[in-house]
């Protein structure tokens, strides 16, 4: 040991002499550090060498063992005078690492898993419909205001009357969005006609604003030679080139990706238009979520990501979903900008969708919307939400929270609408509904051959062979099959 003292002070005599430069650094460690010094030498270098304005700095790592320090680290952005006798802080020396400079610190500090404090909720609207003071938000006409209401009662009452529908085995399937109107209809009048929609499954209420009729919606549900799918498409899956809503498809999160892509090809024509892609808080666990938020991202897309966080995935709680706060949190992750709203609160979600709808346009970036909301009903009607959450519960978000109700108020209060007009107005779409879904049955279905054509331009052997043998089971069967389907 003595001997190691007697050459560590020749050691020190000559870093102190030398003042190592950066190139010297280098040699430093690899000549001395590459020895597996004792404990106590090393600290006295790093005693005696922190003395000289040099950049060098030592660090014990806790898993080296004791009486020996396993590696030393340097950190030096530039030469320094003999005159220096200040060492700079660490946290002032950046490296230009590919993507941009990152600083460095002495301490290891780990990011936290959460943060103290969620982010917040924007909202406008108290439950009681009173616009809370204080509050920023786009200023609503009563021709607006009373449309956007009307489209939401519109919404309400589609969805029950379908759902009966399909409870009476007059149409196979069938998924509300009861709960969610304020998302479908606000986000609807905030945007513009050019702008694409690629839904999820419950935004019917775009398609309604943009003016697709009750009759269109129940050709799709019931599988008419009028709907525009030709009866290929489950019941709820819409469509419409016309009004620029891809057609719906159910495997979840597939449309994030697509919406990245078609955005990209808006922004390489120079089209005063973005692409709007919506999709559930289940939906964030898909890995198309991840590709679809990347891609926008570092291609700068015009893309609106809308997020409907209702609280459930079918069955599955937010709380086994993610551990995150949320989603909104994970647009940061991307390098997208972000915004919670409060889903049920209309004002808010027109306002927000109509300012992040702006800077998509006019920034040409993606931005992410988290809408918190609730599911009021069953997921669809292949479930029973009552397994596995409360009454009480749906209850509450039924009527103490509902966003029709809320709305309403606000536009009562304002003297633009009155129990009157409620009533008229629901009598008069239920007797619309009611008829569209007579003449739906009464209609025709698609032909036997629609079942093979708009896929391929020249239809492929395979695809012939298996149209021959379904005619000839059609012949074998012919009390079985459906006499409403043209063959």
């Amino acid at each position: 040991m003595a001997l190691w003292f007697s050459r560590s002070r020749n050691i020190i005599a000559h870093l102190v002499k030398t003042k190592i430069s950066p190139i010297n650094q280098s040699l430093f460690h690899a000549k001395y550090i590459s020895y597996k010094l004792p404990y106590e030498l090393v600290w006295e270098l790093r005693k005696e060498y922190s003395s000289t304005a040099t950049g060098m700095v030592f660090r014990r790592f806790e898993s080296a063992r004791a009486g020996e320090v396993e590696e030393a680290v340097t950190y030096s952005t530039s030469d320094y005078d003999d005159d220096d006798d200040e060492i700079n802080d660490a946290e002032n020396k950046t490296i230009d690492f590919p993507g941009g400079s990152v600083a460095f610190t002495q301490q290891m500090k780990f990011i936290s898993e959460s943060p103290d404090k969620r982010v917040p909720c924007y909202r406008v609207l108290d439950d009681d419909g009173y616009p809370i003071a204080g509050s920023t938000y786009e200023q609503v006409d009563k021709e607006m205001a009373v449309k956007m209401y009307k489209s939401m009662v519109t919404l309400q009452i589609m969805d029950n009357i379908f759902y009966e529908a399909q409870r009476q085995g007059r149409i196979s399937f069938y998924l509300t969005s009861m709960g969610e109107e304020a998302i479908n209809i606000a986000t609807a009048a905030a945007l513009s006609f050019d702008d694409i929609i690629l839904p999820q499954y419950r935004e019917p209420g775009i398609l309604l604003w943009r003016g697709f009729t009750l009759q269109e919606f129940a050709n799709q549900c019931f599988g008419t030679k009028d709907d525009y799918g030709k009866g290929r498409q489950m019941p709820i899956h819409y469509g419409s080139k016309q009004h620029n809503f891809f057609t719906i498809s159910s495997p979840i999160a597939t449309q994030l990706p697509q919406a990245a892509g078609v955005a990209y090809s808006l922004k390489m024509d120079n089209k005063e238009a973005c692409v709007v892609a919506f999709t559930g808080d289940g939906g964030t666990s898909e890995g198309d979520f991840h590709a679809g938020m990347n891609f926008a991202a570092v291609m700068e897309a015009p893309v609106l990501f809308i997020c409907r966080n209702n609280g459930w995935a079918i069955s599955t709680p937010i709380s086994e979903q993610f551990r995150s706060d949320g989603v909104v949190v994970k647009g940061q992750a991307y390098g997208i900008r972000s915004i919670r709203v409060d889903g049920n609160d209309t004002l808010a979600v027109y306002s927000a969708i109509r300012a992040a709808r702006e800077m998509v346009v006019r920034e040409q970036k993606p931005i992410l919307v988290e809408a918190l909301t609730y599911r009021v009903g069953h997921h669809s009607t292949s479930d029973d939400s009552t397994k596995y959450r409360p009454l009480d519960e749906i209850e509450h978000w039924k009527t103490a929270r509902s966003p029709l109700a809320r709305f309403r108020k606000w536009v009562q209060r304002n003297g633009w609408w009155n129990d009157e007009g409620e009533t008229e107005l629901r009598g008069t779409i239920r007797k619309q509904l009611l008829n569209a879904i007579q003449v739906a049955e009464k209609s025709e279905k698609p032909s036997l051959v629609d079942l093979f054509t708009d896929v391929y331009d020249n239809l492929p052997l395979n695809l012939h062979e298996q149209e021959k043998s379904l005619r000839e089971t059609i012949k074998r069967h012919q009390k079985d099959f459906p006499s409403d389907v043209p063959v």
